[in-house]
């Protein structure tokens, strides 16, 4: 019973815990990241588009994939009442953490000598924090 209240806090109410909040926008992150390597990979490595480009292009899909999770499953309050508003700091937000991301990409790549897709599983950890941190005091508090 107890084991069942816990999964039932950590995955479906909605609550202002810091903690869940923190554990949800990682699996909130991480299905935005496999949409976005995904694409990354395929428009890369079949299309021949250059990384970075790619790296840009595949962002915007996981910036959908993750906005409509942090609404509506990470974050309970909400700073702005209007919607589009709040969607334009969000993506705000999210093309600082796209800049991050191209800039450590280019720098694990192209100067460090790395794979482009370790440079983005790189990349993208150093970018969680900055992503969590910006929406939950800006957007989310």
């Amino acid at each position: 019973m107890l084991k069942n209240n816990i999964s039932k806090a950590l995955m479906l109410q909605k609550t202002d815990n810091f903690i869940i909040q923190f554990f949800r926008y990682g699996f909130a992150g991480g299905a935005a990241f496999i949409v976005d390597f995904s694409l990354l990979y395929f428009l890369t490595e079949y299309l021949h588009i250059y990384y970075l480009i790619s790296a840009a292009l595949s962002f915007i899909p996981g910036l959908l994939v993750n906005y409509l999770l942090s609404v509506h499953w990470v974050f309970n309050n909400r700073v702005l009442e209007n919607r589009s508003t709040e969607f334009i700091f969000f993506t705000l937000i999210g093309l600082g953490g796209l800049g991050f991301n191209e800039l450590f990409m280019w720098f694990f790549t192209d100067v460090a000598g790395f794979y482009y897709l370790i440079s983005k599983i790189i990349s993208t950890a150093l970018g969680y924090l900055w992503n969590f941190f910006a929406k939950k005091f800006f957007l989310f508090r």
